[in-house]
């Protein structure tokens, strides 16, 4: 059911075609996309001091895409993936996802007092996978990111990177179809970080999935994405798009990837000015 709300600013104008581009070259099903948010507003609060955090956000992600959001701080992109995730709902308009949702955050929050596989056999629990098979399954899913040699470590043990992988193993272990991924590599170093790029890109494809990724960093969305969508500053619109057409694997340091970013960094520029004056 679509919630209409009076109250509520006008929409943002539409992005200027230049800022545009909807050819991201995957060749995914436009009919049917795996993420569709239609015309949706997130209020916190009521009264005068309510603060309109989403403001009729419209977007649509295709089966396999993997799609980036920066924006700058506050501008809405955790409360969008919280609402995509069925963590919090919208105070208008809709949110429709096909299939199975798994989140990722910045932290990889694991049970300190289980190993690697424990963890990552608690999301098969879950999904109430035999007792006798999960053990199997987590080795699998383990070896998928490249941790079958630490799956009797506890996360005491583990590098932050590595506690990341396991994260994602655990997430994937929900079965997911759309992977939900808010800064989960905010926090480490930047070899670190670029290693776990080429590796969040092999399970993406090699699983099918459909990402959806959170980050401040303009030069990590251009790595990553096929697609990065920007927000203006608060209240969160979708303030231009960019196709990221190179050709992958991708290394962030590459020209091609530089002058994505910076042509997302010029706009962001601008959207944190309009703010602050």
């Amino acid at each position: 059911m679509t919630i209409l709300d009076p109250h509520l600013d006008p929409p943002l104008e539409p992005a200027a075609a230049g800022d545009a581009a909807t050819d991201h070259g995957r060749g995914v099903a436009a009919s049917a996309p795996a993420v569709r948010i239609a015309d949706v507003s997130k209020r916190f609060g009521s009264g005068p001091s309510a603060v309109l955090a989403l403001d009729r956000v419209s977007l649509d992600v295709e089966r396999g895409e993997f799609l980036c959001i920066v924006g700058a701080s506050g501008c809405g992109k955790s409360t969008l993936l919280n609402l995509v995730a069925g963590l919090d709902a919208p105070s208008a308009g809709t949110v429709d996802v096909q299939g199975r949702v798994a989140l990722m955050f910045q932290e990889a929050a694991l049970l300190p007092w289980r190993t690697a596989a424990q963890n990552v056999e608690l999301a098969l629990k879950f999904r109430k996978v035999p007792r006798a098979e999960r053990r199997a399954q987590a080795l699998e899913l383990l070896s998928l990111v490249r941790l079958q040699d630490f799956a009797d470590k506890r996360p005491h043990e583990l590098s932050g990177g590595m506690r990341q992988r396991v994260a994602l193993a655990r997430a994937l272990g929900q079965g997911a179809d759309v992977l939900l991924m808010d800064e989960p590599f905010g926090a480490l170093d930047a070899i670190t970080r670029d290693v776990l790029h080429d590796e969040v890109e092999r399970v993406a494809a090699e699983q099918q999935l459909t990402t959806i990724f959170v980050t401040h960093n303009v030069r990590e969305a251009a790595r990553l994405g096929d697609r990065i969508v920007l927000l203006s500053s608060r209240p969160g619109r979708v303030a231009a798009e960019f196709g990221v057409p190179v050709e992958r694997p991708r290394r962030i340091e590459s020209p091609e990837v530089s002058s994505i970013a910076a042509d997302v960094t010029v706009r962001l520029r601008e959207e944190v000015r309009r703010h602050a004056g």
